[in-house]
C-alpha cells in the first residue's frame, strides 16, 4: 500500500460510501469539550453551525447534542443517507467544500470532522470565508488512536501502510488565508469502547484499506487482528481505545 497518486488520492476520497454503514456504526465520536473548544473561538455566541464533509453525521450530532442549529453538507450520497437517518434535526445538503450550497454569512463555524485533508483547501478556505459571518469560526479536526500509550503505538505501527494519519493539522497550523486569523490548535484524549472485531471493522471504513486489492486488505487485517488476540489489554472482550482529537480554529476576519 503506497503513497497515493493523483487518481489513487481521488479514489480515496470517493471510496467512504461503499462502507457507510460501517463507519456511521464504528468510526469514533467526538469529545464534547473539543466542540466546546472550538466554538469558543467565534466572537459572540454561535447558534447556526455547518458541518462540512460531515459524512454520516459524527460530528453533526454531537453539535445538535450542544443545542444548536445543524447544517451538514456532503457530497456522498450513501453517507448522507446515514445521516439523515442517525441525525434528523439536522438539514442535509448535498454539497462540497469548495462549493457549499448556502448564502453568505449564513453560519457562526465551520466544523470539518476528518475531512478537511480532501480539501483543495485554498479554494475551500475561501468559499468557507464566503459562508461564515465576520468573527465565526473554522473548526478543523480529527480522532487519532493515542499512541503515547504502548500496545496502541504497536498497533498503529504494524498497521500503518492501512491506516496511516492523513498529513493534516501540524500542516495546516502553517496554512495562511486573508479571510482568516492563523490557527490556533489543541487536543483533547478521550477513549472508545471497543472489541477486536469492532476495531478492526473500524480499520475496514479507512479509504486506502477499501480501495486496496482485497488481499492485501486481508493481509492487513489478519496481521492486527492476530496482534489483537495476543496483547493482553485486548484478548479478552472489550477494553478502551485511548484517542486523541486533534483540533484547529481559525476566527473568520
Amino acid at each position: 500500500m503506497s503513497d497515493p497518486t493523483p487518481d489513487l488520492r481521488a479514489r480515496r476520497a470517493s471510496s467512504f460510501g461503499s462502507r457507510a454503514a460501517a463507519y456511521a456504526e464504528h468510526r469514533p465520536d467526538y469529545p464534547r469539550e473539543a466542540l466546546e473548544w472550538g466554538l469558543s473561538g467565534a466572537t459572540g455566541t454561535p447558534h447556526r453551525v455547518l458541518d462540512l464533509g460531515a459524512g454520516t453525521g459524527k460530528l453533526s450530532l454531537g453539535l445538535a447534542g450542544l443545542g444548536l442549529d445543524v447544517t451538514a453538507v456532503e457530497p456522498d450520497a450513501e453517507m448522507r443517507a446515514e445521516l439523515e437517518r442517525r441525525v434528523p434535526s439536522a438539514t442535509s445538503l448535498a454539497g462540497r467544500a469548495e462549493r457549499i450550497p448556502l448564502p453568505g454569512a449564513r453560519v457562526d463555524a465551520v466544523f470539518v470532522g476528518q475531512a478537511f485533508h480532501w480539501f483543495d483547501v485554498p479554494a475551500a478556505m475561501t468559499e468557507i470565508a464566503r459562508v461564515l459571518r465576520p468573527g465565526g469560526v473554522l473548526v478543523p479536526m480529527w480522532n487519532y488512536e493515542d499512541d503515547s500509550v504502548p500496545w496502541v503505538a504497536e498497533f498503529t505501527e504494524l498497521g500503518r501502510d492501512g491506516a496511516r494519519k492523513p498529513a493534516g493539522n501540524h500542516d495546516l497550523r502553517q496554512v495562511e488565508h486573508p479571510g482568516f486569523e492563523p490557527f490556533e490548535s489543541d487536543r483533547f484524549r478521550h477513549v472508545q469502547r471497543r472489541t477486536a472485531e469492532s476495531l478492526l471493522e473500524t480499520i475496514a471504513t479507512y479509504s486506502l484499506v477499501i480501495v486496496s486489492a482485497p488481499e492485501e486488505s486481508s493481509a492487513l487485517l489478519t496481521r492486527l487482528r492476530e496482534f489483537l488476540a495476543s496483547n493482553p489489554a485486548t484478548a479478552n472482550g472489550e477494553f478502551d481505545l485511548p484517542l486523541i482529537t486533534w483540533a484547529l480554529r481559525a476566527r473568520r476576519r
